[in-house]
């Protein structure tokens, strides 16, 4: 649960586990905007959907790692690892973020992203996420140029995002999937009530684990999160 009581999403089994996690070391190193802007999600209907503060964190490492500077969103929800990623990348970065509705943005997370100063970087695209990252590809300036991509998305497109971020990631860039584990239900999906969202991350996690062309390494943060580096 996170501190108004409200449950989020999360692999561990106590509550009083995660809460040390979240109280000890990510809430103190969580920057003030981002706070504002997990605070002002809670109350929304689907506010399971946003990204969690403790894989929230580990983006934040990782983006450090690659030194991004051009990255891609995919499924923008509030914004908070939009604004957590645009708070991290330099000032010249860019973030190319896609979502199909803007609205749930622009009502919550655009004016705490105004505020914090960091606007500038984002080009939010609301579409559908294969034409819009087709149309990135027809520009060949944009194949292997981006450092890091996050798919926090619908997950009958998995792979289809999969393909064409390869191509616009340079080697050595990292695409990050959310919600790979689906709250532990891929190990019993008979079970599941999301059976076919469980299904499709199954299908998924097998074909990155084996693809040829990624480095992986499947966590346990979060909801779970496969951090996949392009190494052909």
């Amino acid at each position: 649960m996170d501190s108004t009581g409200k449950r989020m999403k999360q692999l561990l089994q106590s509550d009083e586990l995660t809460e040390y996690i979240f109280e000890t070391s990510v809430y103190p190193r969580e920057p003030a905007p981002l706070k504002e802007l997990r605070e002002a999600t809670v109350s929304h209907p689907r506010a399971v959907f946003a990204t969690a503060p403790d894989a929230g964190q580990l983006l934040g490492m990782l983006l450090k790692l690659v030194e991004a500077k051009k990255t891609n969103e995919i499924g923008v929800f509030t914004g908070y690892s939009l604004l957590l990623t645009a708070l991290i990348i330099p000032e010249e970065g860019k973030i190319v973020a896609i979502d199909i509705d803007r609205e749930t943005y622009e009502q919550i997370g655009l004016p705490i992203i105004k505020k914090a100063g960091v606007e500038h970087k984002i080009d939010f695209i609301e579409s559908e996420a294969v034409p819009a990252l087709d149309k990135l590809l027809e520009n060949q300036e944009n194949q292997g140029s981006f450092d890091f991509a996050y798919v926090d998305a619908d997950k009958a497109n998995d792979w289809n995002y999969h393909e064409r971020l390869l191509k616009l990631l340079k080697v050595g860039g990292l695409v990050v999937y959310d919600n790979t584990l689906v709250r532990g239900t891929v190990v019993f999906p008979e079970e599941s009530t999301q059976r076919r969202r469980t299904e499709l991350a199954i299908e998924h996690n097998k074909a990155l684990a084996a693809d040829p062309r990624i480095q992986i390494s499947h966590v346990s943060v979060g909801d779970g999160m496969m951090i996949c580096r392009r190494i052909i």
